[in-house]
């Protein structure tokens, strides 16, 4: 781990490149980062690839806020998973609007399913570390799902800092069993090939959980809108202010899925208090997403919508990109809450060459829970195999709104404000939620 932090921030430094004010410390002309796409996470495994994110200041005169944001990135990790993006942003390009646009294909050989509901799905560890029986294995809890997205969202100023926000997008989903002769082609070894088993996804399946007419995905073109408050000082990394928005996305289904038209709403709450100017911020947030009309397939369900593309990935609660710790959409319902709490610090700066850094840490406590769940409460304990509500174990009816905790610490490397190397450690409050006591995610960015 210690040499993929010290390889990775030296490459920003060695190709950070751009004119600078050394007075003032001041990012003008172009600058860019050429790194190889090293990272680590908890549940995909290490990734490796190659990306760029090329930044535009002109004058300086909006430093730390860019005029351009040009992002490209092709990856895959050690668990399958494969990341190959383009996006750009920027408010200057259309003046007095941002417009951000994203091009991305994400296939999945393993990705995560637990069931619905959260601890009214029952998790057993075992099942995802051995081979002993027919219905155990590491694929167990996994399914195929590669996705299509595309997005292009426009936002306006109303009268500042309230902003109008509208979209349209695409999203394609192609899902199915864990593929299992294709991924025993990437191992000689036949004591770690994976045996062509049932998992918990194909229960689902088979007791009707998860319908014919969504088990292989669908295209689901959207349009959303909605409306911004934003006061924060900078759009990377804010030290003060308050970011919220509230939103509508329609999706409409094509083809076989003309049955799966929805609505959903999304709304967020993000602040940034100074606590020691420059130094230290309290920072957090608060959000939820529920379906309010129409019929929504599952792998819907999987995905958080947003006003705009920031990252790579935008998962449903668990994971690194909401709920860190916990495992990635361990938390699957129709309509669920999450919050975040961080603590921001700045330990120290210095300058290299022409780019200034800064190394900080942020202890953190995520959370994230079921606030409509599907009718569908549980899947036997036993073998993971779907029942009916007549034998459910009452223990997890109980915990059907019990909150799903995680807490952890955080160490950032930043360079010129922009770009944070971000090394987060967490840990799952309840062992339903992870097996595992230490989960590591290396990214880029702060989480929110």
């Amino acid at each position: 781990m210690k040499k993929i932090i010290f390889f990775s921030a030296a490459l920003v430094i060695f190709f950070g490149a751009s004119a600078q004010d050394s007075s003032r410390h001041v990012r003008t002309g172009w600058n860019f980062g050429v790194l190889p796409s090293v990272a680590f996470d908890a549940d995909l495994g290490f990734q490796y690839g190659a990306l760029t994110n090329i930044y535009y200041y002109g004058d300086g005169s909006t430093y730390p806020e860019y005029l351009h944001s040009i992002y490209a990135e092709a990856a895959y990790t050690t668990k399958h998973f494969g990341i190959f993006r383009t996006s750009y942003d920027s408010k200057y390009l259309i003046p007095n609007h941002r417009l951000s646009v994203d091009l991305t294909y994400l296939p999945d050989q393993m990705c995560d399913f637990y069931g619905y509901n959260g601890y009214q799905s029952e998790y057993n560890n075992s099942y995802s570390n051995q081979d002993d029986a027919a219905y155990i294995t590491r694929a167990y809890y996994k399914y195929r799902r590669d996705l299509f997205r595309f997005s292009a969202d426009l936002q306006g100023e109303i009268k500042r800092p309230w902003y109008w926000n509208v979209g349209l997008g695409l999203l394609h989903f192609d899902v199915g069993s864990v593929d299992v002769d294709r991924l025993n082609k990437f191992t000689k070894d036949e004591e770690k090939m994976l045996p062509d088993t049932v998992t918990l996804f194909d229960y689902y399946v088979n007791y009707g959980y998860i319908r014919p007419s969504e088990a292989n995905g669908g295209t689901h073109p959207y349009l959303h809108g909605g409306i911004t408050y934003d006061t924060r000082d900078r759009l990377q990394n804010p030290t003060r202010g308050i970011h919220a928005d509230a939103f509508l996305t329609y999706y409409v289904g094509l083809g076989s899925m003309s049955d799966y038209n929805n609505l959903k709403f999304n709304a967020s709450w993000r602040q940034y208090i100074p606590l020691v100017p420059k130094r230290l911020t309290f920072a957090y947030r608060v959000g939820t997403q529920l379906n309010l009309a129409g019929d929504c397939p599952f792998y819907l369900n999987t995905y958080l919508n947003q006003l705009y593309m920031q990252r790579v990935v935008y998962e449903g609660l668990g994971g690194a990109n909401s709920v860190r710790g916990i495992m990635r959409n361990r938390i699957l319902a129709p309509g669920v809450a999450f919050a975040n709490v961080e603590l921001r610090t700045q330990l120290f700066s210095f300058k290299v060459g022409k780019n200034m850094f800064y190394v900080g840490l942020n202890p953190f406590v995520d959370a994230g829970m079921v606030v409509q769940p599907y009718r569908t409460v549980s899947h036997n304990p036993h073998i993971g195999a779907p029942v009916t509500d007549d034998e459910t174990n009452i223990d997890f009816v109980n915990s059907l709104y019990n909150p799903h905790l995680s807490g952890g610490c955080g160490l950032k490397l930043a360079m010129n404000d922009n770009f944070v190397l971000s090394v987060d450690w967490a840990t799952a409050f309840d062992k339903q939620d992870n097996g595992k006591f230490s989960n590591l995610y290396i990214k880029m960015g702060y989480m929110f």
